[in-house]
């Protein structure tokens, strides 16, 4: 039996301005994912025992929401949408599980057999949004591709 070709993300634009969203860790990772996020979620939290001054001031501004603690199973209940961003492998593991569980979807950043999406290159210019992903394999790829767009929305507008 020929082996079958893997399937290709379907991209989906999706309306999570009601939807609560976790992102559990506050490091490189999880500030990238933030800051994708926070024009398009209005209940996103950060789950962490430690944030840096630039997610503080996100707070401050009331872009975003901290649990300053550890990560519990029960923080991520509620949610539509996780994002398991730290650097333990036993916690991400835990909370891809209740994620799998509960039918939240999520994204272990650090696993990308463990994503129910990926993040695309997001290229926005006014209320235009393009995103572009290579299916979580070739980020540079994409990236050309979205620095592309952009300068073509430049030249648009």
């Amino acid at each position: 039996m020929p082996k079958k070709k893997e399937q290709p993300y379907f991209p989906l634009f999706v309306d999570l301005s009601g939807k609560k969203v976790y992102v559990v860790g506050a490091g490189t990772i999880a500030k990238r994912r933030i800051r994708s996020l926070i024009d398009f979620t209005g209940k996103l939290t950060v789950i962490a025992p430690e944030v840096n001054p630039e997610l503080h001031e996100m707070e401050r501004m009331g872009e975003i929401s901290i649990l300053k603690k550890k990560y519990e199973s029960s923080d991520i209940f509620d949610a539509d949408l996780v994002i398991a961003a730290t650097n333990d492998h036993t916690i991400n593991e835990d909370i891809y599980r209740v994620c799998k569980e509960r039918g939240i979807l999520v994204n272990v950043c650090s696993d990308k057999k463990k994503c129910d999406f990926y993040f695309p290159g997001l290229a926005i210019r006014d209320n235009v949004v393009v995103g572009v992903t290579a299916n979580g394999t070739n980020h540079k790829k994409a990236r050309l591709v979205v620095e592309k767009i952009r300068e073509m929305m430049t030249e648009c507008w």
